[in-house]
């Protein structure tokens, strides 16, 4: 069998898989810009809203950081994966920007 990973055939954001006779090209984890392999563990480096941990590229809880990312009055944050949103809190609607109560 030829390694035919071995020329890097595969495009940035993805890692080359050989198998016996070719290969194929896998997309990478959302967590990781560049990968070697499988899983958050094989980034080259993190994306952003991602850090390494454990050797891992694990989401970054922006709610949860010491500075306030919702700002707006009754507003909360909801974190997802790699970033977070800001939505209005129970009660609340969006209009026009800001939450008002309904």
């Amino acid at each position: 069998d030829l390694d035919e990973c071995a020329a890097s055939p595969c495009k940035e954001n993805q890692y080359c898989l050989n198998t016996d006779g070719s290969f194929s090209c896998k997309a990478c984890e959302a967590s990781c810009v560049g990968c070697t392999g499988e899983g958050s563990e094989k980034c080259k480096t993190c994306a952003s809203g991602y850090m390494k941990e454990d050797e891992k590229c694990t989401d970054i809880d922006e709610c949860n950081l010491p500075e306030k990312v919702c700002t707006k009055e009754n507003q909360d944050c909801v974190n997802t994966s790699g970033s977070y949103k800001c939505v209005c809190s129970e009660g609340f609607e969006d209009k026009d920007g800001t939450c008002v109560q309904t």
